[in-house]
């Protein structure tokens, strides 16, 4: 049997959670920051080559997420579209090294 790594499952449940299919919950939210802030905080080799812009970037979208969901109890379509988009730009912010 070939079993996945980390990573891999990781990468699988971050597309689920981004898939615009997938009903998003708050615990889907707080599973993609908490891996958003792991994979910044945790000096991860493909995080150290991005450039300046690109973490800001990314921060911006992982900050306005992070506040829409403090803000909100429970999301419209509108906000959980928008929500959708900031986590995705944040996750292909530290995803790609420019």
């Amino acid at each position: 049997m070939n079993r996945l790594s980390d990573d891999e499952l990781d990468q699988q449940k971050i597309s689920r959670f981004l898939d615009p299919s997938h009903p998003l919950c708050r615990s889907d939210v707080i599973w993609i920051l908490d891996w958003i802030k792991k994979k910044v905080a945790a000096d991860n080799p493909s995080t150290l080559g991005l450039s300046q812009p690109q973490l800001w970037k990314g921060f911006s979208r992982f900050a306005e997420a992070a506040m829409l969901l403090i803000h909100c109890q429970r999301f419209s379509y509108d906000e959980t579209d928008r929500l959708r988009k900031l986590l995705a730009e944040a996750v292909s912010a530290i995803r790609s090294p420019s």
